[in-house]
């Protein structure tokens, strides 16, 4: 066993240390879409979690000044998409702002209640809304899976240390 960290080199709560903490944290790559007034939304995200089995629901986090929040704060369902390591530009175009999140090269159709579903990833659900929560400067939305399908091919997209990676064996 290794021993501790020194607490010589703890640092007061700030929003740097959050961020320097999760840096090191590897978490999954997901896209979030939903349908907006002025047509789809969407966003990349790695806050995406299970919350129930009994029943089926998840929580994710989305800042309150992003600009899909609109859309989130006023739709009844949201779409949950599970990217592959193929998928890294597909992942950085939902994480950059002001991109054309929904234009080529990206492939998306309209799904169950009016959710962008795109094409190509490892897994996706369409989600109902049951709670906004405010958390700071975020809102963590808690969704009921309605339906999905996890049978898209490939390896999981993460995200650790500002990038996207893919597993190692």
């Amino acid at each position: 066993m290794t021993a501790s960290p020194g607490l010589d080199t703890a640092q007061l709560a700030s929003p740097d240390l959050l961020r320097s903490v999760f840096r090191r944290h590897a978490a999954g790559v997901a896209v979030l879409t939903a349908r907006g007034e002025q047509g789809p939304v969407g966003f990349t995200a790695t806050s995406l979690s299970s919350v129930s089995a009994e029943p089926p629901m998840l929580s994710f986090g989305v800042g309150a000044g992003a600009s899909s929040w609109p859309a989130i704060a006023g739709t009844d369902h949201v779409g949950v998409h599970i990217l592959g390591e193929h998928q890294q530009d597909l992942a950085a175009t939902f994480a950059r702002s002001g991109a054309d999140r929904f234009g080529p090269p990206t492939v998306w159709r309209e799904g169950p209640e009016g959710v962008p579903v795109l094409d190509g990833v490892l897994a996706w659900m369409v989600c109902r809304v049951v709670a906004r929560v405010p958390a700071g400067d975020h809102r963590i939305v808690l969704a009921e899976v309605v339906l999905g399908d996890p049978s898209g091919q490939g390896r999981p997209l993460l995200y650790h240390q500002g990038r996207f990676n893919g597993l190692r064996d």
